[in-house]
């Protein structure tokens, strides 16, 4: 099977049903990725444990912080306990929250990470639009990258500048 053809079956599993999580499977939310496809997670409880990720999702899906899983326990885990069976979308988290099989310690935490996405993926427009001149001298309405740190030009500096 080709890396494609393998991509779009475990694109199509994943974004298909909902799954219900058996007696021995369970929620839990990803805390951090330490990396060598392990993910810390957190269970409703509040006990935290590492996670492998299996070979089938490795290049395929990538999980984040916030997100939420369905993992298998490992029998003979000491440091890794349990195996990702599933990675649940928004749409999946909705669902089992309709069937009332959602923990309820994770229920405020899905509805605050839901928000936040979604407020992060619309862009912020402008209240009203600006002339041309204005919109050439005032940068104040271009978009602040926040990765980078901020450099502010004073006005006496470039005064001096512009008499040397």
């Amino acid at each position: 099977m080709s890396q494609a053809t393998k991509r779009k079956h475990v694109v199509k599993e994943l974004l298909g049903e909902p799954v219900v999580p058996s007696e021995q499977q369970q929620i839990v939310r990803v805390l951090r990725t330490p990396g060598n496809n392990l993910h810390e997670v957190e269970t409703a409880q509040g006990q935290r444990f590492l996670v492998s990720m299996p070979s089938k999702y490795r290049k395929n899906i990538w999980i984040k912080r916030g997100d939420f899983l369905i993992v298998d326990p490992i029998e003979e885990g000491e440091k890794v306990k349990a195996e990702i069976c599933f990675v649940l979308c928004k749409d999946h988290v909705r669902s089992l929250q309709r069937e009332g099989r959602w923990p309820e310690a994770f229920s405020a935490v899905a509805e605050d990470h839901s928000n936040s996405r979604s407020r992060q993926t619309q862009p912020e427009l402008p209240a009203e639009p600006h002339s041309q001149e204005s919109s050439s001298e005032d940068d104040s309405d271009l978009f602040v990258n926040t990765n980078r740190r901020q450099y502010h030009e004073s006005e006496e500096e470039s005064e001096d500048e512009e008499t040397a």
